[in-house]
């Protein structure tokens, strides 16, 4: 989210702690964060996996490998992400386009690999591109840059019409392979056309879709009904569902906006979870907690 006054989250209901730090064996104890309530988790449809309510985004602004999350700098970052695990948020959603597959890496390096939810996202090109190149190729960099042998979710990133089962053909024959070898648990879309989003929630190849939704219509494929509908089809058929600009992409924050918000998308929009992209820890804790709060009720 930009940095202006509007997209300042307001930290409120929240006891102060100050922030843990992992330590070289691995995560801090965390009893002094027991007034906090821990974000739970879900099955993310049928796709297998049990996933935190709330990802980390890494990707606001995301553009040209790089992200407000990445520009806040190695240090700042590692200690957000910290923040995340301690607060439940044990799901990391990146892109190769936000350039946050380092940043990541860093951040988990002494976490047991069992404890996250690991997500990126691969460009797609049309046939015939000249830099199209082997699945298998992108996923061995993927997985060297984060530092891990497998991925839980990726995700062919930003579909943005219909047809793209059949464009995309080479991507979704490539990470096919990949589920069947063991490199990623679960594929799908993040989608970002209304077109595109109908044919995820049919296609059979699916397992996880990221979709757009909140009750403004910020940022969105359709209005909120119209792609809540969608959504609760996509559900219907198993599918996994990940909450995307659920604050409009920072254009809804105040108070009363971000509450909204949150309960529309878990109590009518169809999601199992979301990802919510922070640029500080009080931005983080406020999240979470209404996150905690809202599923847990």
């Amino acid at each position: 989210m930009n940095k202006m006054n509007r997209r300042i989250f307001i930290r409120t209901g929240v006891a102060g702690v100050a922030g843990l730090s992992v330590a070289a064996s691995g995560m801090a104890n965390i009893t002094s964060l027991l007034q906090y309530q821990a974000v739970g988790k879900v099955q993310l449809g049928n796709s297998g996996l049990v996933v935190p309510r709330m990802a980390m985004g890494t990707g606001s602004v995301g553009t040209g490998r790089a992200s407000n999350q990445t520009r806040l700098g190695m240090e700042n970052f590692v200690k957000l992400a910290h923040r995340a695990y301690e607060r439940g948020v044990r799901f990391y959603d990146m892109a190769d386009g936000y350039g946050s597959h380092p940043y990541v890496a860093e951040a988990i390096k002494n976490i047991p690999r069992e404890n996250i939810t690991l997500l990126s996202k691969m460009w797609t090109m049309e046939p015939g591109s000249a830099q199209i190149e082997p699945v298998s190729k992108t996923l061995d960099r993927f997985r060297q840059e984060v530092g891990t042998d497998y991925f839980d979710i990726v995700l062919m990133h930003c579909m943005m019409r219909g047809g793209w089962t059949e464009s995309r053909k080479h991507y979704i024959d490539g990470l096919s392979k990949a589920k069947q070898d063991g490199i990623v648990k679960a594929v799908g879309v993040s989608c970002h056309s209304y077109d595109a989003l109908v044919e995820a929630a049919e296609s059979p190849w699916i397992d996880v879709i990221m979709a757009r939704i909140n009750p403004f219509q910020s940022k969105m494929d359709g209005t909120p009904d119209a792609i809540k509908a969608v959504l609760g089809k996509a559900r219907a058929n198993g599918k996994g569902i990940i909450g995307m600009k659920i604050f409009g992409e920072g254009a809804n924050v105040t108070e009363e906006e971000r509450e909204r918000s949150l309960q529309f998308a878990f109590s009518e929009g169809n999601v199992h979870c979301t990802t919510i992209g922070t640029e500080d820890i009080s931005q983080l804790d406020d999240a979470a907690d209404r996150v905690a709060r809202i599923t847990k009720g």
